[in-house]
């Protein structure tokens, strides 16, 4: 027999009251409990490799290239390498028109030959004035000649011998000509002055070139097999950047390949600004509002060929470095102000209690430091905190 309507409509309120009180006592007891809980998030002391670094941006550059350039003018008729081909010392590399150097050396040729004859005659010309001198004092001694005729003769004969010295000294000197002259005709083929690879090529085939007032420059080559890092440090942190210091990099290929080096040289000046001929007021200003950066070498090498010049390099200078040591993370770390090696932390105790100690920390990079009093490893270093509340909850019912 069915119930009847209202005694159901009644049984259906009471259920939903029950279940509404259980489920506000529920939330009453959960805000009780949560009204003066605390969790913590800790982390443990642990070992771990710290380097203290100094980070950088650098370019990379060859440690030896040579800029080949013309000695002479005169148009390009050859050349016999492209970017990218590699080249022995002494192999042919560009070859100059040298109409005009052989003239000149044919020119140098002839004139050193008219030379030589007119001192061949003047040779045949000395002989005879010797010889007529000769007979003269042999005739002073009989009392056959003048000696207005003896001292004719002797005059002949020292002009023959000056004129003889005054050839020689042409001849030297045309000689040395020619010799200069011969020089710029072998300019004109342009030979590798070392083994490497052309990086660049400035010039073309058939190309005039104007040796007159500079070098021009055709092309360059470089041996990729050792490169060096131009590194752009800040000046605040120059400072601590030493010839010997190891150092690191990664070029921007993507890959997390790390390159090693060893400081070789940090240059005492910055390089100069660059900025037009006369506006050194102007200059000054523009450098006083720029941090000055100074320029730390470092060479690496590159058997493989993986670095290319102009390449950009993410460096970093390590400073000081600990291996396997107790490290803290510093966001976990207040520093102790006017004692740059001193900190505080929260760490729980035994009892499960927060509780301040004061750590003395030793290498340090922008994440974490080596701990070297005031935490064992193993301890809990509390590192945030979570669920915890300030106040009583407010339920809505």
């Amino acid at each position: 027999m069915a119930a009847p309507r209202p005694l159901l409509r009644r049984k259906r309120w009471i259920a939903a009251l029950v279940l509404g009180l259980g489920l506000a006592g529920a939330g009453l007891a959960a805000g009780w409990l949560g009204r003066g809980g605390q969790a913590w998030e800790t982390a443990p002391l642990a070992r771990a490799d710290i380097d203290a670094t100094v980070t950088a941006v650098g370019t990379l550059q060859p440690l030896r290239y040579v800029d080949v350039g013309a000695q002479v003018s005169g148009q390009v008729l050859r050349l016999h390498v492209q970017p990218g081909d590699r080249v022995d010392k002494g192999q042919l590399l560009v070859e100059i028109d040298p109409s005009v150097q052989r003239a000149t050396v044919d020119a140098g040729r002839a004139s050193l030959a008219g030379l030589r004859a007119q001192l061949a005659e003047q040779r045949a010309q000395h002989r005879l004035a010797r010889q007529q001198l000769a007979r003269q004092r042999q005739m002073a001694r009989e009392q056959a000649t003048r000696d207005e005729d003896v001292q004719t003769a002797e005059a002949a004969e020292a002009a023959s011998a000056a004129r003889i010295e005054h050839l020689q000294a042409q001849i030297a000197q045309t000689q040395a000509t020619l010799k200069a002259d011969e020089a710029r005709l072998g300019y004109t083929r342009i030979d590798a002055p070392m083994a490497g690879t052309v990086v660049s090529l400035q010039a073309r085939e058939g190309q005039t070139l104007n040796a007159t007032y500079q070098t021009p420059d055709i092309l360059r080559i470089a041996d990729l097999s050792t490169m060096t890092v131009w590194t752009e440090v800040s000046e605040a942190d120059v400072r601590r950047v030493r010839t010997g210091m190891p150092a690191h990099f990664q070029t921007l290929g993507g890959d997390a390949r790390r390159w090693q080096g060893t400081v070789r040289q940090v240059l005492p000046a910055p390089p100069p600004p660059v900025g037009k001929s006369g506006d050194g007021a102007a200059t000054q200003a523009a450098a006083a509002t720029k941090v000055v950066m100074y320029t730390v070498l470092f060479d690496v090498a590159n058997a493989d060929g993986e670095l290319m010049p102009q390449m950009t390099a993410q460096v970093s200078f390590v400073v000081a470095s600990a291996r396997n040591v107790p490290s803290a993370p510093l966001t976990a770390l207040t520093p102790v102000p006017g004692q740059r090696d001193r900190y505080t932390a929260r760490v729980l105790n035994a009892d499960g209690q927060p509780e301040t100690r004061e750590l003395r920390l030793g290498v340090r990079n922008r994440h974490q430091g080596e701990v070297l009093e005031g935490l064992a490893e193993g301890e809990a270093l509390i590192t945030g905190a979570r669920g915890a509340d300030t106040g009583p909850r407010r339920f809505q019912w």
